[in-house]
């Protein structure tokens, strides 16, 4: 990097998510790029003093929710039905940021991905605001490209 060169981070509403390999509707939101390793405390009892070791154990990661504007695109809801029924197929999905000239700057690529589940929108006619569907999705695994 240049001396005094600015780098400013990149915008949080500029991304896309894809599934094997194709580019899916806009969302609005979408959350949940999550990943935790519980930690296990653990003495030896020839270990001296007070101290503790602290060991890595199982890794997790949180579901990712997807929101978007209801339209005539049924494909979120056929892809939640067919796994209710216990015929749907698992995907892999990125979620992909970009800068504001729309190149990718980070992805993130999640394996084994399936509808956990599917809310539709609230409705209140005092308001003007679009009618919103989420779905979250339960994954094996997440690692950034």
């Amino acid at each position: 990097m240049a001396t005094g060169q600015r780098l400013d981070p990149y915008g949080g509403y500029n991304f896309r998510v894809e599934w094997d390999g194709i580019i899916q509707a806009g969302f609005k939101t979408c959350a949940g790029l999550d990943s935790t390793q519980d930690v296990v405390d653990y003495r030896e009892g020839t270990d001296k003093g007070l101290g503790r070791r602290r060991l890595p154990t199982l890794l997790t990661s949180a579901n990712l929710t997807l929101g978007r504007g209801i339209t005539d695109n049924h494909e979120l809801w056929d892809w939640r039905a067919e796994i209710m029924q216990g015929k749907g197929t698992r995907k892999n999905l990125s979620v992909i940021l970009m800068d504001d000239q729309g190149r990718e700057k980070r992805r993130w690529n999640l394996v084994n991905c399936w509808p956990s589940k599917w809310t539709g929108p609230s409705f209140d006619a005092t308001t003007n605001e679009v009618a919103i569907e989420t779905l979250e999705i339960a994954h094996e695994g997440i690692s950034m490209a």
